[in-house]
Protein backbone atom coordinates (compact mmCIF):
# COMPACT_ATOMS: atom_id res chain seq x y z
CA UNK A 1 0.00 0.00 0.00
CA UNK A 2 0.98 3.40 -1.06
CA UNK A 3 0.05 7.04 0.27
CA UNK A 4 0.54 9.25 -2.47
CA UNK A 5 0.15 13.28 -1.62
CA UNK A 6 -1.16 15.71 -3.99
CA UNK A 7 -1.44 19.21 -4.28
CA UNK A 8 -2.74 22.11 -6.73
CA UNK A 9 -2.48 25.27 -7.29
CA UNK A 10 -4.03 27.49 -10.11
CA UNK A 11 -1.00 29.36 -11.17
CA UNK A 12 2.62 30.05 -10.50
CA UNK A 13 2.11 32.72 -9.15
CA UNK A 14 0.20 30.92 -6.28
CA UNK A 15 2.68 29.43 -4.16
CA UNK A 16 2.60 25.68 -3.43
CA UNK A 17 4.60 26.19 0.04
CA UNK A 18 1.32 26.09 2.38
CA UNK A 19 0.25 22.79 1.09
CA UNK A 20 3.29 20.59 0.79
CA UNK A 21 3.83 21.62 4.53
CA UNK A 22 0.17 20.92 5.85
CA UNK A 23 0.46 17.45 3.93
CA UNK A 24 4.11 16.32 5.44
CA UNK A 25 3.44 17.57 8.78
CA UNK A 26 0.06 15.53 8.76
CA UNK A 27 1.74 12.48 7.51
CA UNK A 28 4.46 13.02 10.12
CA UNK A 29 2.34 13.17 12.52
CA UNK A 30 0.51 10.63 11.95
CA UNK A 31 3.72 7.96 11.36
CA UNK A 32 2.68 8.09 7.23
CA UNK A 33 5.40 7.56 5.11
CA UNK A 34 4.61 9.26 1.44
CA UNK A 35 5.34 7.82 -1.34
CA UNK A 36 9.44 8.59 -2.82
CA UNK A 37 9.41 11.07 0.16
CA UNK A 38 7.88 13.58 -1.38
CA UNK A 39 4.42 15.78 -2.73
CA UNK A 40 3.33 15.35 -6.50
CA UNK A 41 1.93 19.01 -7.38
CA UNK A 42 0.69 21.38 -10.44
CA UNK A 43 -0.01 24.75 -11.03
CA UNK A 44 -3.21 24.40 -13.55
CA UNK A 45 -6.60 25.44 -13.07
CA UNK A 46 -9.40 23.65 -11.10
CA UNK A 47 -11.57 23.38 -14.14
CA UNK A 48 -10.62 19.99 -15.30
CA UNK A 49 -8.02 17.26 -14.85
CA UNK A 50 -5.90 17.56 -17.57
CA UNK A 51 -3.08 18.22 -15.19
CA UNK A 52 0.73 16.66 -15.84
CA UNK A 53 1.26 15.60 -12.59
CA UNK A 54 -2.16 14.44 -11.95
CA UNK A 55 -2.33 12.14 -14.61
CA UNK A 56 0.15 9.99 -14.14
CA UNK A 57 -0.18 9.72 -10.22
CA UNK A 58 -3.85 8.46 -11.59
CA UNK A 59 -2.15 6.54 -14.86
CA UNK A 60 0.93 5.20 -13.78
CA UNK A 61 1.62 5.38 -9.95
CA UNK A 62 -1.69 4.97 -7.72
CA UNK A 63 -2.80 1.21 -7.22
CA UNK A 64 -5.49 -0.71 -5.62
CA UNK A 65 -4.98 -0.59 -2.07
CA UNK A 66 -3.67 3.08 -2.05
CA UNK A 67 -4.36 6.08 -0.52
CA UNK A 68 -4.50 9.44 -2.12
CA UNK A 69 -4.18 12.68 0.25
CA UNK A 70 -5.01 16.23 -0.76
CA UNK A 71 -5.25 19.12 1.78
CA UNK A 72 -8.83 20.12 0.50
CA UNK A 73 -11.57 18.97 -2.28
CA UNK A 74 -10.59 21.79 -4.13
CA UNK A 75 -6.95 21.38 -4.28
CA UNK A 76 -7.94 18.24 -6.31
CA UNK A 77 -10.91 19.87 -8.06
CA UNK A 78 -13.11 23.00 -8.34
CA UNK A 79 -15.95 21.28 -11.03
CA UNK A 80 -18.28 19.46 -8.94
CA UNK A 81 -18.92 16.74 -11.87
CA UNK A 82 -15.94 16.43 -12.55
CA UNK A 83 -14.63 16.23 -9.37
CA UNK A 84 -16.95 13.69 -8.17
CA UNK A 85 -16.88 11.65 -11.52
CA UNK A 86 -12.85 11.12 -10.71
CA UNK A 87 -13.45 10.33 -7.04
CA UNK A 88 -15.58 7.74 -8.34
CA UNK A 89 -12.81 6.22 -10.26
CA UNK A 90 -10.88 5.92 -7.25
CA UNK A 91 -13.66 3.95 -5.15
CA UNK A 92 -14.00 1.57 -8.38
CA UNK A 93 -10.26 1.04 -8.23
CA UNK A 94 -10.08 0.28 -4.65
CA UNK A 95 -8.06 3.87 -4.29
CA UNK A 96 -9.06 5.90 -0.55
CA UNK A 97 -8.77 9.36 -1.21
CA UNK A 98 -8.30 10.96 2.43
CA UNK A 99 -9.07 15.11 2.31
CA UNK A 100 -7.54 16.73 5.68
CA UNK A 101 -10.12 18.83 6.30
CA UNK A 102 -12.92 16.22 6.10
CA UNK A 103 -12.29 14.47 9.19
CA UNK A 104 -14.47 11.90 7.87
CA UNK A 105 -12.20 10.44 5.43
CA UNK A 106 -9.40 10.43 7.67
CA UNK A 107 -11.06 7.24 8.69
CA UNK A 108 -10.22 3.79 7.63
CA UNK A 109 -14.07 2.64 7.08
CA UNK A 110 -12.31 -0.83 5.79
CA UNK A 111 -11.32 -1.41 9.18
CA UNK A 112 -14.44 -0.96 11.01
CA UNK A 113 -16.36 -3.98 12.30
CA UNK A 114 -19.38 -2.83 13.20
CA UNK A 115 -21.09 -2.11 9.50
CA UNK A 116 -24.01 -0.25 10.71
CA UNK A 117 -21.70 2.75 12.03
CA UNK A 118 -19.28 2.01 9.01
CA UNK A 119 -22.72 2.67 6.88
CA UNK A 120 -23.78 6.13 8.48
CA UNK A 121 -19.72 7.32 8.47
CA UNK A 122 -19.91 6.69 4.52
CA UNK A 123 -23.19 8.20 4.16
CA UNK A 124 -21.85 10.97 5.65
CA UNK A 125 -18.68 11.30 4.15
CA UNK A 126 -20.50 11.43 0.54
CA UNK A 127 -22.96 14.34 1.63
CA UNK A 128 -19.38 16.13 3.18
CA UNK A 129 -17.63 15.33 -0.38
CA UNK A 130 -20.97 17.03 -2.63
CA UNK A 131 -21.17 19.49 -0.19
CA UNK A 132 -17.60 21.02 -0.48
CA UNK A 133 -17.42 20.11 -4.34
CA UNK A 134 -20.74 22.22 -4.69
CA UNK A 135 -18.85 24.90 -2.65
CA UNK A 136 -15.76 24.65 -4.61
CA UNK A 137 -17.68 25.17 -8.04
CA UNK A 138 -19.82 28.02 -6.56
CA UNK A 139 -17.14 29.98 -5.59
CA UNK A 140 -15.01 29.60 -9.03
CA UNK A 141 -18.31 30.52 -10.31
CA UNK A 142 -18.49 33.60 -8.16
CA UNK A 143 -14.92 34.15 -9.22
CA UNK A 144 -15.39 34.27 -12.67
CA UNK A 145 -18.90 36.75 -12.27
CA UNK A 146 -16.69 39.46 -10.69
CA UNK A 147 -14.36 39.11 -13.05
CA UNK A 148 -16.95 39.56 -15.85
CA UNK A 149 -18.35 42.24 -13.92
CA UNK A 150 -15.27 44.09 -13.88
CA UNK A 151 -14.49 44.15 -17.19
CA UNK A 152 -17.73 45.53 -18.22
CA UNK A 153 -17.69 48.32 -15.81
CA UNK A 154 -14.32 48.97 -16.82
CA UNK A 155 -15.64 48.90 -20.65
CA UNK A 156 -18.66 51.13 -19.43
CA UNK A 157 -15.85 53.94 -18.21
CA UNK A 158 -14.30 53.87 -21.35
CA UNK A 159 -10.72 52.75 -19.19
CA UNK A 160 -10.98 49.07 -20.94
CA UNK A 161 -8.79 50.65 -23.51
CA UNK A 162 -6.03 51.57 -20.79
CA UNK A 163 -5.97 47.94 -19.54
CA UNK A 164 -5.64 46.44 -22.81
CA UNK A 165 -7.56 42.57 -23.12
CA UNK A 166 -5.99 40.49 -20.13
CA UNK A 167 -4.13 37.26 -21.12
CA UNK A 168 -6.10 34.07 -21.10
CA UNK A 169 -3.18 32.32 -19.45
CA UNK A 170 0.40 33.10 -18.98
CA UNK A 171 2.59 32.45 -21.96
CA UNK A 172 4.59 29.94 -20.56
CA UNK A 173 1.41 27.85 -19.70
CA UNK A 174 0.85 28.07 -23.37
CA UNK A 175 3.68 27.16 -24.57
CA UNK A 176 3.60 23.60 -22.48
CA UNK A 177 0.39 22.95 -24.21
CA UNK A 178 1.29 24.21 -27.43
CA UNK A 179 4.58 21.92 -27.49
CA UNK A 180 2.08 18.99 -28.13
CA UNK A 181 1.01 20.90 -31.48
CA UNK A 182 4.99 21.14 -32.27
CA UNK A 183 5.66 17.45 -31.64
CA UNK A 184 2.14 16.45 -33.89
CA UNK A 185 0.22 15.23 -31.12
CA UNK A 186 -2.45 17.75 -31.49
CA UNK A 187 -3.70 19.67 -34.16
CA UNK A 188 -4.12 23.70 -33.80
CA UNK A 189 -7.64 23.46 -33.75
CA UNK A 190 -8.04 20.51 -31.13
CA UNK A 191 -6.00 22.90 -29.05
CA UNK A 192 -7.49 25.74 -29.66
CA UNK A 193 -11.11 23.95 -28.81
CA UNK A 194 -9.36 22.59 -25.83
CA UNK A 195 -8.01 25.79 -23.97
CA UNK A 196 -11.05 27.62 -24.91
CA UNK A 197 -9.36 30.35 -27.35
CA UNK A 198 -10.39 32.08 -30.42
CA UNK A 199 -8.45 31.49 -33.78
CA UNK A 200 -6.63 35.59 -33.21
CA UNK A 201 -6.02 35.02 -29.67
CA UNK A 202 -4.62 31.41 -30.20
CA UNK A 203 -1.94 32.36 -32.86
CA UNK A 204 -0.84 35.75 -30.98
CA UNK A 205 0.57 33.56 -28.33
CA UNK A 206 1.68 30.93 -30.97
CA UNK A 207 3.57 33.58 -32.93
CA UNK A 208 5.23 34.70 -29.69
CA UNK A 209 6.17 31.70 -28.54
CA UNK A 210 7.89 30.90 -31.76
CA UNK A 211 9.64 34.55 -31.96
CA UNK A 212 11.09 33.41 -28.34
CA UNK A 213 9.01 36.49 -26.83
Amino acid sequence: MKYVAYHRTSTKDQHLDRGIAELTKYCKTHNIQLYKSKVYTDQRTGKDFDRPRYIMLKEEILESGDVLIVTELDRLGRNKEATLKELRFFKDNGIRVMVLELPTTLIDLSAMENSMARMMLETINNMMIELYASMAQVEIEKREKRQREGIEQKKARGEWDDYGRPRVMDLEEFATHYRLVQQGEKKPFELMKELGMTKPTFYRYKNQIEKGC
